[in-house]
């Protein structure tokens, strides 16, 4: 009777190893939206270069999640990288104008879409394209510009336009709701 006892409590324990495996796999996959209303609507932005940027990949606006990256394609005809962003129904007033932006999490973390609010009446709806985009800090290219300025007399503007975007990059970055300006606490 103690080993049956005994088998029902390991039974159960595998029971909640698999449901907690599960809940996990949710959460790590950022599927959020189930169990909830889940009512979305779809935009679009084009981009020249979307760095790492993935679908699944959070899209944010002032550092609160927003929605999530759906679809990327090629644009056969700009051969841009066209980017179907899915916002939740509770942000139904962002302004037409807005602008998106790839962003990284942390210098070299994964990237995301920022949404900076823009100042018209209208606001977006299903199937708006926000026409105002900043692609992707590639990294990479930066440092191409800097060992390919060393060589030239136009060396000195072409480094301090790398470091530049670097720097505006770095400071245009969401931070966390609880900071302060340049990332301290109040």
């Amino acid at each position: 009777m103690q080993s049956r006892a005994l088998e029902m409590l390991v039974g159960l324990f595998v029971c909640l190893g698999v449901a907690a495996v599960f809940v996990l796999t949710f959460r790590v996959a950022s599927l959020d939206t189930v169990g909830g209303s889940g009512q979305t609507y779809r935009v679009t932005a084009a981009f020249d270069n979307i760095g790492g940027l993935k679908t699944g990949s959070a899209v944010t606006m002032a550092g609160v999640r927003i929605g999530r990256v759906r679809n990327i394609v090629i644009d056969p005809i700009t051969f841009e990288a066209r980017v179907t962003l899915e916002l939740s129904d509770s942000y139904d007033n962002i302004p037409e104008d807005s602008n998106a932006k790839i962003l990284t999490a942390g210098l070299l973390g994964e990237q995301y879409v920022g949404i900076e609010a823009g100042g018209a009446d209208a606001s977006l709806v299903e199937g708006s394209t926000l026409k105002l985009t900043q692609s992707a800090l590639v990294l990479e290219n930066l440092i191409g510009q800097f060992l390919s300025s060393q060589g030239n007399d136009d060396g000195n503007a072409k480094l301090a336009s790398a470091i530049g975007k670097l720097a505006d990059s770095l400071a245009h970055r969401d931070t966390p709701a609880d900071s302060g300006p340049n990332g301290a606490h109040p």
